[in-house]
């Protein structure tokens, strides 16, 4: 980690001083939809459209039983945001129907999240060669405009070389994972399954705009995440399938949301 975030990290709270150091960069884009996205009608009783893009710096501190994450996202929600022609030029590339209710997604407006998780890893004494398995309970909250909410749970995952990692990446809000690895073997691979709950105050693409009138809806105060899938570790690649179960966000939607992620993270 550069100097600077040394001296940022003993500062801080909710990290450990005394334990390794990584800093982490992201860019990210989110888009969100209603369901019916052929109409050009505002769909009253659904999603607004919405699009935040934004960039993000990370501190984490990690040991071999815990992983604190302390990541300050920053960007713009609204049209500045390109969710219309990003995702409209990319459906007529894969020749989809594009979304023509993009005149109606949330304004324009800054947007800042600022996020923090704690993992703890109680792992099963796993000998060389052996199958384990172990348990990974979490604390997790976000403070901002774009999204304020508290959450907790855990993670189970049975396999191989499961000290590499405390879980894949996921964008939030998700179960905690982790971006970077250590893999210990050539090869090694786990099963995983867990669950989350979240108390939700805010949540700018449910609440619409903070500082301007919009479409919103009705958001549920308590959310929660079911979640299964696996990891293949190598010496320089990690690839992760996971598919979520969302139980319903918000007044009126019709069923919960299922939804899969495949990620691959490269060591250099």
């Amino acid at each position: 980690v550069p100097e600077w975030s040394k001296g940022l990290g003993d500062t801080l709270p909710f990290l450990n001083p005394e334990a390794r150091r990584r800093i982490g960069w992201a860019l990210g884009h989110n888009l969100y939809t209603p369901q019916d996205k052929k109409t050009r009608d505002l769909v009253r009783n659904d999603r607004p459209y919405a699009a935040f893009l934004y960039a993000g710096l990370a501190l984490q501190s990690e040991t071999e039983s815990q992983l604190d994450t302390l990541e300050l996202d920053v960007g713009v929600v609204g049209p500045a945001a390109l969710g219309k022609p990003i995702q409209n030029n990319y459906h007529r590339l894969i020749g989809a129907d594009n979304a023509y209710g993009w005149n109606h997604q949330l304004k324009n407006e800054p947007g800042v999240a600022l996020a923090w998780e704690r993992k703890w890893r109680l792992l099963q004494e796993q000998p060389p060669d052996t199958l384990g398995w172990d348990v990974i309970p979490h604390l997790t909250g976000s403070l901002g405009n774009v999204s304020t909410y508290a959450g907790a749970g855990a993670t189970f995952r049975f396999g191989d070389d499961l000290i590499s990692d405390f879980g894949p990446p996921r964008i939030r809000p998700a179960l905690p994972g982790s971006s970077s690895y250590r893999p210990r073997d050539s090869f090694g691979w786990y099963l995983f399954a867990g669950a989350e709950g979240r108390a939700v105050i805010r949540d700018i693409f449910l609440d619409g705009n903070t500082f301007a009138d919009s479409h919103n809806v009705d958001k549920k105060p308590l959310v929660a995440d079911l979640q299964a899938g696996f990891t293949l570790m190598f010496e320089r690649v990690r690839i992760s399938y996971t598919q979520v179960m969302r139980t319903k966000e918000f007044d009126g939607q019709n069923r919960p949301d299922f939804f899969g992620s495949i990620s691959l993270s490269a060591r250099f």
